[in-house]
This record gives structure tokens, C-alpha cells and sequence, in this order.
């Protein structure tokens, strides 16, 4: 048996409108695709009731990610320093910067994401989606199967904080490859 999505999706389509809701209610919406002056870009509105952190300290080389508040407040780790954005407010995350961020508050959190270039972000959430209504992430969000935590790593267009990059090239980068090869797909 393959890794391989039920249904899959020409990587050109845009599925413009389409939010996957999380077993915990989160939702992640495909809110917009597109080029302007500054290049490619895609905006992804994020929902999500209850606190915490939302990912783990990464970095991209490449992407730049900004985040505007819309109900709620995130609160935001780049390069050490804290920050603290409430309705309204918006921060900006650069190539390379290690971030973290988390939902600060007691209620609802809606936040618009916006990555550019759009790198394989929305095939990330779409993957994580499938693994955790499947049951196979740990309770922090790790992939239990190694071929799908390297499909997972390939997805976020960057690096993990702490393992030197070379190190998660060849590891993660390995487990890539490998469950390429056994035909796990996003």
C-alpha cells in the first residue's frame, strides 16, 4: 500500500475557497493565489480556537511570511525576540529568520498568512490535514511514519531550528527521497 491522497490535485489548480477543517476545529482556508509587483504570493486565512503553539522554530532561505491579525492575538518568536500582535496589527518574517509563533488568545484566533514565493506551503497543510484526521501524528505534530515526516520536511520549504541543515538534508532529505520512491504523494 502507497502514501498516495484519494484524490489528487494538478499541481497548477488553484483550489481557491477550499478550507480543511482539523479534528480540533482548527480550519486552514485557501484564501487567494496570485502574482503581483512583488512576485508570486498565496494567502491563507488560519481559524483556530484554542492556544497554544502552532508549529516549531523554523526558517525558510527563501520565503517571506506575513501574517495579519484579524480576531485574536498571535505571539510571535523571530530571532529571539518576542512580539506580541493583536487585531489589526501584521509582522513580517524574512528569509532566513528562525520564528515560532503561537495562538496568544482565550478565544478565537483569525489570522491571514501570506507566503512569497508560494513554495509548497498549501501541499504542507494539506498533508498534515490528511495525517492528522488519519490518526498519524503524534501528539505534537510529528509524523509517526518516517517516510511521511520526510514528505512533511520536504513540504515546508526550509528548516527545522537546532539540526545542522546539512544533517536534515541528508536525514529528512533522505526520507524524501525514499517515500517518493514507495509512492507516498501529498
Amino acid at each position: 500500500m502507497n502514501g498516495n491522497m484519494s484524490h489528487r490535485r494538478a499541481e497548477w489548480e488553484s483550489p481557491i475557497g477550499e478550507t480543511l477543517v482539523f479534528p480540533d476545529g482548527r480550519t486552514v482556508t485557501f484564501a487567494e493565489r496570485g502574482k503581483d509587483e512583488k512576485g508570486d504570493y498565496l494567502i491563507i486565512e488560519h481559524r483556530i480556537a484554542r492556544p497554544g503553539a502552532m508549529n516549531g522554530p523554523h526558517r525558510h532561505p527563501v520565503l517571506t511570511e506575513s501574517f495579519h491579525v484579524k480576531e485574536g492575538a498571535m505571539r510571535f518568536l523571530v530571532d529571539g525576540r518576542e512580539h506580541i500582535v493583536g487585531p489589526g496589527g501584521q509582522i513580517t518574517i524574512y528569509p532566513n529568520q528562525v520564528h515560532q509563533f503561537w495562538n496568544q488568545s482565550d478565544h478565537q484566533l483569525a489570522a491571514m498568512h501570506e507566503i512569497r514565493p508560494p513554495g509548497r506551503h498549501w501541499k504542507m497543510f494539506v498533508l498534515l490535514h490528511k495525517l492528522e484526521c488519519e490518526g498519524k501524528l503524534t501528539s505534537k505534530g510529528i509524523p509517526r511514519n518516517p517516510l511521511w515526516l520526510g514528505a512533511a520536511w520536504e513540504c515546508i520549504d526550509g528548516y527545522l531550528a537546532g539540526p545542522p541543515p546539512l544533517v536534515q538534508k541528508v536525514v529528512l532529505g533522505g526520507l524524501a527521497k525514499l517515500a517518493k520512491r514507495f509512492g507516498y504523494r501529498v
